[in-house]
């Protein structure tokens, strides 16, 4: 009952600093005039990485494109193919080479013209200074010629335009610069207040698409706490809102002055075993605890039906998804049978197995401002303490200091593997030896073979075999484990259209967004 009492008086606290900062703050205020928008998120913040709208930088441009300030060369439809948008249309020279025509009619929020020669500078820009960009890319030269751009890569890029209808890839005018962490970029709106919490945005007046932007003025809110997210949502403080606790989403699909919108995602709930840790270095350990992960209760339960168990990290209406692979079954019984065949055997009577004097004692790692992130820890706790694994949770949106102080064993997180319709990039950006997000530091020449094979691999079939065989490799060596997929929930009040989930989780402010 404490633990009530003091979650509720924590939200009411935060939604008491959020009003109170609305009402020192009249330009980031709510307000009655309808074409004003307010919309709160738990998905920006610096636990994410994604603060700001320089798209340069770390995984700021997911904010750029997610909240309409950035546009791509290309984008991704419903049904998650390839469509021009930038861009007009390309041609593949050759395996190394393709030609990009621009739109001619395209132009920044400040009425410059995208031309060839301002996307050659951003995506020399973007090569410079972005972490993970130049890996995927293999770009070795842009050359500009009136509205076109010509791209000759290192090797065989396949995927080269999935990857540059990445997030990373909006195109913004780098001549305009990156002061107040703003940038100059080609969507309906546009940046004028950038913070660790909050972006302020108004109607791009020079917005070259032919739907035009209907609001005067945006408010995007990072409100990590969940209570005070659906607190705010019911109160009418915010038109829309989006990551609401799923135990919280009944609340207003029954109500008639809200209205939700849904779709699958590959968003995945993941947890990756720190190969840097003597004991998980033993396949069978990383294996008895993969065993002791109820994924259907996480799912049915915590989730609230919200998603679907996960076999690998691809769900299975991607050709490459869950269908393919298969890995180990929840089986608390066949993971302790499985520790102690190897050692690992409670001989002091404490409850925890023990081998050469030492419990099998783990660190996991979390964070909070994904709300069901510290419920799976929770789950797994209390899991594999009946298998004699005792587990110490650290939940915190300080995660990172701990990443890289390597203060873990076990790290989990929410992640998108299939934002841009392809496998590759979940394999480039967390799974392959050194890729940036590799935080289990998981080492296999095998798999970094199937890579290399993949990024030289052009048809779809061909890559989603590939896929496959990668996402059993990363299964049969346990590396990791596959929570469940997520579905992405939109919640807003009954008098707001144009707003809906995308299966990329990219695509949310938009010219289409009005109130009515």
């Amino acid at each position: 009952m404490m633990n009530v009492k003091r979650k509720f008086l924590a939200a009411m606290l935060s939604i008491g600093l959020l009003m109170s900062g609305c009402g020192s703050d009249q330009s980031s205020a709510p307000s009655t005039d309808q074409k004003n928008f307010t919309y709160g998120t738990i998905a920006y913040g610096p636990a994410m990485e994604n603060t700001g709208t320089n798209p340069h930088n770390s995984y700021s441009g997911w904010s750029t494109l997610r909240y309409g300030i950035g546009e791509t060369l290309f984008r991704f439809s419903q049904s998650m193919e390839l469509e021009p948008w930038l861009a007009t249309d390309f041609e593949q020279v050759d395996d190394f080479t393709v030609k990009i025509n621009l739109n001619p009619d395209a132009k920044f929020s400040n009425g410059k013209p995208v031309d060839g020669a301002a996307v050659k500078k951003c995506l020399e820009h973007l090569i410079a200074n972005h972490d993970r960009a130049p890996a995927d890319l293999k770009i070795d030269s842009i050359t500009a010629d009136g509205n076109s751009i010509t791209i000759h890569s290192t090797e065989k890029t396949p995927a080269l335009l999935n990857y540059l209808s990445d997030p990373y890839g909006c195109i913004i005018d780098v001549d305009a610069g990156f002061e107040n962490d703003i940038v100059v970029g080609t969507g309906p709106y546009r940046a004028v207040n950038v913070n660790d919490t909050q972006i302020e945005l108004v109607k791009n007046e020079n917005y070259w698409g032919a739907v035009k932007p209907k609001l005067e003025k945006i408010t995007v809110k990072s409100i990590t706490d969940g209570d005070t997210l659906t607190m705010a949502m019911q109160n009418g403080e915010l038109d829309a809102v989006q990551g609401l606790p799923y135990s919280s989403l009944q609340l207003f699909v029954d109500n008639p002055n809200f209205k939700l919108s849904q779709t699958d995602t590959s968003r995945i709930y993941q947890v990756a075993f720190n190969f840097n840790t003597p004991a998980l270095q033993d396949l069978n350990v990383r294996r008895a605890i993969s065993m002791a992960v109820d994924k259907n209760n996480f799912t049915d339960v915590l989730l609230h039906g919200n998603g679907t168990p996960a076999v690998g990290p691809f769900p299975s209406n991607l050709p490459f998804g869950d269908q393919t692979v298969k890995t180990v079954p929840f089986d608390l019984d066949a993971a302790r049978q499985l520790l102690n065949d190897n050692g690992w055997s409670d001989s002091d009577g404490d409850g925890y197995v023990d081998r050469d004097g030492q419990n099998l004692e783990l660190r996991y790692l979390t964070y909070t401002s994904r709300q069901e992130l510290p419920l799976l820890a929770e789950m797994i706790q209390a899991n594999l303490k009946t298998i004699g694994v005792k587990l110490n949770v650290n939940a915190t949106d300080n995660y990172k200091t701990f990443l890289k102080s390597g203060d873990y064993d076990l790290y989990s997180k929410a992640i998108v593997t299939a934002p841009t319709g392809d496998p590759e990039y979940y394999f480039t950006s967390h799974i392959v030896s050194g890729a940036v997000d590799n935080a289990g530091h998981y080492n296999s020449p095998t798999l970094d073979q199937l890579e290399a094979r993949l990024h030289n691999t052009y048809t779809a079939d061909n890559r989603a075999a590939l896929a496959t065989q990668m996402s059993q490799q990363v299964l049969d060596d346990c590396a990791l484990i596959y929570a469940s997929h997520l579905k992405m929930s939109f919640v807003m009040k009954k008098n707001v259209e144009g707003f809906a989930a995308h299966p990329s989780d990219y695509y949310e402010i938009t010219p289409a967004l009005d109130k009515k």
